[in-house]
């Protein structure tokens, strides 16, 4: 059984649980992915299935949408609803500036990160100073949908290792309240299922054959560069 599966991954669940349920509802067959969602994030989650792990970096190199609700005139440690809020009031700028291209980015020290080849999130939850490095990652589109009072609306489009929390969180005092993925390259969560539950073996999983998921990715791939 080789191929992709499309999850639409629910808040409160782990990718590592979409993963693991998977992989029970399958019998054991070897699963992965190729892209984490934090537990409070939803949508798209591309679920490896045989053969497909081992092309996990075509399909983690895809760009990817996310549509964010973000909560303005606040901090959290977190860069999200999980994290301590602080109200401060002092509101981003409208319209604020929305960066794009090359963007220098500090990832959130809830992350999972490796720093000195620890996750950042298991250092940070035992009360250590965590330092987390720049990075340059690609943000190809940034955009508001809306702004009413103290939240608004993004949709961005950016490359592999970006963190949207970050990009929030740099936009002034602002935070992430909800966070969805919604396609990566070709695939997108309008097609994803939810993920199997309890021990029913999926006999008719709603495979993507791996020939067909590289040739659509080779394809977007192509097309994203032109």
């Amino acid at each position: 059984m080789d191929g992709v599966l499309l999850i639409d991954k629910p808040a409160g669940m782990s990718s590592h649980d979409v993963v693991a349920a998977v992989r029970r509802a399958l019998g054991g067959a070897r699963t992965g992915h190729a892209g984490t969602l934090d537990p409070f994030a939803t949508g798209l989650l591309i679920v490896l299935v045989g053969r497909a792990t081992k092309a996990q970096s075509t399909f983690m190199a895809l760009p990817k949408c996310y549509q964010t609700l973000a909560q303005l005139g606040a901090l959290s440690s977190t860069g999200d609803t999980e994290g301590q809020i602080t109200q401060t009031g002092r509101l981003p700028p409208d319209p604020p500036e929305l960066p794009t291209g090359e963007v220098r980015q500090r990832p959130p020290v809830y992350s999972a990160v490796k720093v000195a080849g620890e996750r950042a999130y298991k250092r940070a939850r035992r009360g250590e100073h965590v330092e987390m490095p720049e990075r340059t990652v690609t943000v190809h589109r940034f955009k508001q949908l809306w702004r009413r009072d103290t939240r608004a609306a993004y949709e961005i489009e950016c490359g592999s290792g970006t963190y949207v929390r970050s990009l929030i969180a740099d936009l002034g005092d602002a935070y992430c309240l909800q966070l969805r993925r919604t396609t990566i390259g070709p695939f997108s969560v309008a097609d994803a299922v939810a993920p199997p539950t309890g021990a029913e073996p999926w006999t008719e999983p709603p495979l993507i054959a791996l020939e067909h998921a590289l040739e659509l990715a080779e394809q977007h791939a192509t097309a994203h560069r032109q």
